[in-house]
């Protein structure tokens, strides 16, 4: 699922105990002490917060930069967070703000942000027709700023939805190391037996190879529960999640406790090339050693 479904589900499991593995950014999603039987799989939002804010101030050495989402409630959270980041790291905030995903005419907010003197465009959109038509307003009015943020920048979907190739260049979103090839175009170990071994079985060419990690990392961590602990009770298996320690998923090394539900190593949150996808993966961005 995701977030912005998160936010209505996560509160309705933990009445019944359920235990709920999600691949969900909202921080507000990740709290042990009030949903105790949540973990999750996937970097909090600040994470994702923190490798985008470091890219744009300290590779790209942008200041002045615009944030919008859209106005879904993953969105909306996500853009208060960002703000709230780049205000903390003495950034110009010079717009913010969230659009209707089924909004057709950018070019209003587009020039706003130019006309405001942003040099970099901060997007929290899931929405691959909205984000597409960002990169296509952005061309259309000749304003070739980067565009940085979430992941879904990247999907498949947007290739398709985009006017032309060239509007996808200068688009950077969240990646991790663990889905992004090296320099002899390969990704680490893992991950490239894993895509070898569904070859021909499974097409990643229009999905996003994380997506897909997380998922299969979700069904072994709920399978080794069950050998482990011998039992299928929400209780047994709250326990055993809560003692797993540098677990090797093909997406990362998931760790949890009692205290600490979001498990996700902060050192393999990366950006990528939106446009450089194959199988599911993406090349870094320009600017890491």
């Amino acid at each position: 699922m995701n977030s912005g479904e998160a936010l209505a589900t996560t509160p309705i499991m933990v009445r019944t105990n359920m235990p709920n593995l999600h691949p969900c950014v909202v921080n507000s999603l990740i709290d042990p002490e009030k949903y105790p039987n949540a973990f999750q799989l996937a970097p909090s939002n600040t994470q994702w917060d923190d490798a985008v804010r470091h890219y744009c101030l300290d590779i790209l050495k942008i200041k002045e930069v615009a944030i919008f989402g859209d106005s879904t409630g993953y969105g909306t959270s996500a853009v208060k967070d960002s703000v709230a980041g780049f205000t903390r790291d003495n950034a110009k905030i010079v717009y913010n703000g969230v659009i209707d995903p089924n909004q057709s005419d950018l070019t209003p907010d587009r020039l706003r942000m130019r006309d405001a003197g942003a040099k970099a465009l901060v997007c929290w959109s899931v929405t691959t027709g909205l984000n597409s038509r960002i990169m296509n307003t952005r061309a259309a009015i000749g304003w070739d700023v980067p565009i940085v943020g979430h992941p879904a920048l990247g999907t498949g979907e947007v290739g398709k939805l985009v006017d032309k190739p060239a509007n996808w260049a200068n688009v950077y979103m969240v990646g991790y190391k663990s889905c992004s090839f090296g320099a002899d175009g390969k990704l680490p170990s893992r991950s490239q037996e894993f895509v070898d071994r569904i070859k021909g079985k499974m097409a990643l060419s229009g999905s996003v190879l994380w997506w897909v990690t997380c998922a299969v990392d979700a069904v072994n961590l709920i399978a080794k529960a069950v050998a482990q602990t011998g039992s299928t009770e929400a209780d047994a298996f709250i326990d055993h999640f809560n003692r797993v320690k540098q677990y090797p998923g093909l997406f990362g090394d998931y760790s949890f406790s009692p205290q600490q539900h979001d498990g996700y190593p902060i050192e393999e949150v990366v950006m990528s090339a939106a446009n450089s996808q194959r199988d599911g993966a993406y090349a870094l961005a320009p600017g890491y050693g």
